[in-house]
Formats: C-alpha cells, structure tokens, sequence
C-alpha cells in the first residue's frame, strides 16, 4: 500500500516524464542490456535500435505515474502486456533488474533535482506496479497451454503473398503437446524462438507471429513476412524465409494474445463484423473471419484489404472462398501502389455506424485508423486493434 505523501511524489514527477520519459528509457535499457547481455536473449533488438520500445516503456511509466491513484485502471494493459511476457518467458527475479535500472536511469537524467525522496517514492511504486505485473502473469502461466518452449516440426512452407510464408508446424518427437486438444482462440500469435546465425548473431532472437487459423488438424498454422531493413534486413523474418526449411524444428511458447473477438456478437445478425487489415496484418483477421463463417455464417461481414498490389496480398483465395460461403459479405480490396490509401473518407463510405470493428497492421496504421474512426463516432469498445509493434506507443 502506497502512503499518500509517495503517491504525491509519484504525481509530481509527471512533467518530466512527459518530457523526459524517452530518454530515461533509452539510458534504461542501454545501462540494462550492456550490464545483463543475457537479457538480450528475451528482448527485442529490433525495437530496442528503432526506438519502439524505450517509447513504449516510457508511455507505461508514464501512464503509472498518472495512475498511481487508481493502478486498476492499467489493469487492461496489464493484461495485454502480460500476455506478450508470458509468450516470451519473462521470469519474476527479471523485474527485480529493471526496477534497479529504471530508478539509476532516473536518477542519471534529473541530476541534482532526482532527490532521494523522489528515488524512495519511485522504488515504492515501482515494486507495487512489478508486483501487480507478476500476479497477473503469474495465472497467465498456469493457464498456458503448455509450459516453457516446445519442440515442433515445420511440416509445410506456402507463399502466400510476395513476401509472406505461412508456416505448418506439428509436434517434434519428444513434444507431449496434443495438437487435437488445443482451443486457439482467433487473433492469437505464436512466440517462436530461434538462434539465427547471420549478421554476427550471438544470442537467442524471439518474435511474435499471428496465428491464420483456429484449426489444428493439419498443424498450427502462422505467418511470417520477410523484413527489409535500410542497413540489414530482419534478423528473424530472414533466418525464417531463407533458412528454415520442411523438416527443420523451431521452439515455441504456447499461443497467447489477447486480440479477440466480441463473443457475445458472433451469433447475432444486427451488428456488423467489419475486419481492416495492412499487409501481414491480415493474418489474425483471416481466423476470425474464418471463426465467424463456421459459426454464424449469416452475420453481415466487411473485409477491407490494403497492400501495395495484388502480388503483395496475403491470403487473397482463402479470403474469396471464405467470403463466398458467407449470406451477406462484401470485401474493399485497396492496392496503395495505384490506389489512394485508407483514409476518412473512405471509411465514412465503406463502415456502417454500428458495426464491431477489428483492425491490424503497422502502428502507423493503426493511429490513423483509430483517429479515423473515433472521428465519425465509432466507440472504444467497438474498435478493436492489434499493431504489429509494442503496443503501449499508441496509448
């Protein structure tokens, strides 16, 4: 329990997060990482390079601080980032080294106006916020579908767009997963875990990717778009498209995410189910499109498909034949190389009022969607959204 006098404190310092949050950041995690190198088996160097993360750090602390009142109020994003830490296998005693980094990156960056009091209040706060942090993940771990990582064999490699392959993987020898007994619950990703060789690696590369479909009897099934990249193209994505091959074993971590759809709105016809997608983005969407033509085929569908042409469309045959089997769905296909992009204008168009909205894509994507669609009076709790990035930068 936090005193009042700490809670102040903690409040007090919420103009120089606004201002100097990045930065803490940014220190935070070079001192962490260059001090702890085996945390750089779990963290992303990509997002840590691009700035991604440090902002996304930094709009957590952030929402802490203003928060320290009221922390239920996080719990939302709580969960969702809990969701990705249980995916990646983030240990409780890893919270300990970043509240320890956190409060000397502080503590570095206010100088002499980092009094002891506000380190002291910082520490209290911290350890509450890891705490709750810890719990929540705490039963995300004992309701995994399996513990730890788990060998599995890929058995199919399918282009399924230009520069994304869609993935088939069953059960390695020695893996005690039951494939036919597993509940994907659409919009859900997949944690692989690989050590890429290239680019001088030296440490354990994760990612996160979308699972295309809530059936297992042929296999899970997920995607992975190649990443090109100004100086080098993606460590990951890479090693995947050029070196993982039909026969080959990955690690993986038990599906997770907490990207669903409305459950109470799949069986009604009122409202209608519209899915927007960029690129890859159209992965999760594709299983839930699929979800709801398996059970509620009647339900009004709007899929709409951006991608720089046709060639760069993801799943554009499994999409027709699953909108074919459908009483009421249409599709709005954009190719942004000779199109005008998604914007106000053609959402106004195109979405209903009333509909239940689910959107996935880049994170410049989705800003502009979300900014879009709040505009012309779509609610919160009918948007619903999965960027392809941390996800607290939106907020």
């Amino acid at each position: 329990m936090l005193s009042v006098n700490t809670k102040n404190i903690v409040k007090a310092t919420v103009p120089v997060l606004e201002q100097h949050g990045v930065t803490i950041t940014k220190i935070f995690y070079n001192n962490m990482l260059s001090e702890n190198p085996v945390l750089l088996n779990t963290f992303n160097r990509v997002n840590q390079k691009k700035g991604r993360q440090p902002t996304a750090l930094a709009m957590t602390v952030l929402a802490a601080a203003k928060n320290i009142d009221d922390l239920s109020v996080l719990l939302p994003a709580v969960n969702e980032i809990g969701q990705k830490h249980r995916a990646l296998q983030v240990e409780p005693a890893q919270y300990d080294i970043v509240g320890k980094y956190l409060l000397l990156a502080i503590k570095e960056v206010l100088g002499s106006a980092a009094t002891p009091e506000i380190i002291q209040a910082w520490g209290e706060a911290y350890k509450v916020i890891a705490d709750i942090f810890i719990s929540v993940e705490k039963e995300m771990y004992k309701k995994a579908a399996w513990p730890s990582w788990k060998p599995f064999v890929v058995t199919e490699k399918t282009h399924v767009a230009d520069e994304i392959i869609e993935f088939v993987v069953k059960t390695a020898p020695g893996c005690d997963v039951d494939l036919s007994k597993l509940k994907i619950v659409p919009g859900q990703y997949l944690t692989v875990k690989t050590h890429p060789t290239t680019h001088d690696n030296e440490y354990d590369a994760l990612r996160h990717y979308s699972i295309c479909s809530e059936s297992t009897e042929d296999g899970l099934k997920f995607a992975v778009k190649y990443e090109h990249g100004e100086e080098q193209d993606g460590l990951v994505s890479e090693y995947m498209h050029k070196f993982i091959n039909v026969g080959d074993q990955i690690e993986l971590s038990a599906p997770a995410g907490d990207f669903e759809m409305n459950k109470e709105l799949i069986k009604q016809e009122e409202v209608p189910l519209v899915l927007i997608s960029a690129g890859v983005g159209a992965t999760p969407l594709v299983a839930m499109l699929e979800f709801q033509q398996k059970h509620n085929p009647k339900r009004p569908v709007l899929w709409i498909q951006s991608s720089n042409d046709e060639m760069s469309q993801p799943f554009k045959d499994h999409v027709t034949d699953l909108l074919s089997k459908f009483d009421n769905a249409r599709s709005e296909i954009v190719h942004t190389a000779s199109m005008p992009r998604i914007d106000g204008t053609f959402l106004e168009k195109h979405i209903p009022g009333h509909s239940d909205v689910y959107i996935c894509g880049s994170i410049e994507f989705m800003e502009t969607l979300m900014g879009v669609l709040k505009d012309l009076g779509h609610h919160d709790q009918m948007i619903h959204y999965e960027p392809f990035g941390p996800k607290m930068s939106l907020v």
